[in-house]
């Protein structure tokens, strides 16, 4: 069998992720199966050899797809690796449309837009590498592995149709113009990992439940939330989640400008991508905060000494809209807690922004 090994065909396909955050992630559990997904998929005949490797910290942006293409070009030639497929987290476009993939049999390279797949990004990516390395060799014109068999469009949902000249290698596969920007939109807020956000935000939870707990023994707060209606404090509510989503944003600059390096439009989407993955981190720890004062106001605030207080009977319904009034103003005082945050734990949550990972000149050197 070893000798068998030796004598089939060897084709190095080389997985680079850029930036080397959430895509390396999605790179090195893909590692590890891809030789036999390439072998059961594209051709069982060849030894499939697969390596990895980090794109830059911070990837060309004014370029575009092109700039992309023409870096990972020079990466798969200096590594001497036959075929190269990017994973990026950028949100990329083609003639506005979510552009999901793209193969350049010219430069022997494809990309794989994370964002573009939606939710389901490692399912998604599992079915579609093997299909862009199969494509790249099909329109090398690699007479020892087949075409590809089913188009990337009967393999992946996120694709909508192939653009680009098919004689020259150059494909784009782009998404619908509505579905592919709802899913792109989700998937930004995946790949941007709201629970790193959420975690990164508890010194902001700890200011909040300190908040609420002096607003607990204050009278005062129990007559304003019985005196307040639902409307009211549903406004109260996405007032302070607003302010406390822009206080985050303005006091630890996580607002992406435009600039050359930087086309409006990615800018615009990485904002949208910081906002929606502080929106999420900001409500669920609100839901956080809410329970946690609806239970501290049960233990500590004995029904009896409540309806003194309203002077009038109580019921459960009460005590949620206590802990609603509390956990609102409680929002706003967790604000003054974010800016105890380390500056680089909060700046995670910005979707523009990507820390140099530990070995990271090592593994460029290499």
């Amino acid at each position: 069998m070893a000798t068998n090994d030796r004598r089939r065909r060897e084709i190095v396909v080389g997985l680079v992720a850029t930036p080397p955050d959430y895509p390396a992630q999605v790179v090195a559990r893909l590692t590890a199966e891809l030789a036999d997904l390439l072998a059961e998929r594209v051709d069982a005949d060849v030894r499939w050899t697969v390596r990895e490797g980090w794109g830059e910290v911070a990837p060309r942006r004014d370029g575009g797809v092109e700039a992309l293409l023409d870096d990972l070009a020079q990466r798969r030639a200096d590594a001497r690796w036959d075929i190269t497929i990017c994973l990026t987290d950028l949100p990329l476009h083609t003639e506005r449309l979510p552009l999901v993939a793209q193969t350049s049999a010219r430069r022997r390279v494809a990309l794989l837009s994370l964002p573009a797949l939606g939710l389901r990004q490692r399912r998604a990516v599992r079915a579609a590498v093997p299909e862009l390395v199969a494509r790249l060799l099909a329109d090398a014109r690699e007479e020892r592995v087949p075409p590809a068999g089913p188009a990337l469009a009967g393999r992946v949902a996120a694709v909508h149709r192939m653009v680009g000249g098919t004689d020259a290698g150059e494909r784009a596969y782009v998404a619908s113009r509505l579905a592919g920007r709802v899913r792109l939109v989700a998937g930004m807020v995946r790949a941007n990992r709201p629970g790193r956000a959420l975690l990164g935000l508890s010194k902001l939870l700890v200011g909040a439940f300190g908040t609420a707990a002096f607003a607990l023994t204050t009278n005062t707060i129990w007559q304003m939330g019985d005196a307040l209606g639902a409307l009211r404090l549903t406004a109260i509510m996405l007032l302070g989640l607003t302010a406390l989503v822009a206080w985050l944003i303005i006091a630890h600059d996580l607002w992406e400008k435009p600039d050359p390096s930087t086309p409006a439009e990615l800018a615009r989407m990485f904002n949208l991508g910081t906002i929606l993955t502080l929106t999420l981190a900001t409500a669920v720890s609100y839901v956080a905060l809410f329970a946690g004062t609806l239970l501290a106001a049960a233990l500590l605030i004995d029904t009896s000494v409540l309806e003194q207080s309203l002077e009038r009977p109580v019921d459960v319904t009460d005590y949620l809209m206590l802990a609603w009034i509390i956990s609102s103003l409680a929002t706003v005082g967790g604000a003054i807690g974010s800016g105890l945050e380390d500056e680089d734990t909060v700046r995670a949550a910005a979707y523009g922004y990507h820390p140099e990972p530990g070995g990271w000149r090592d593994e460029k050197d290499t």
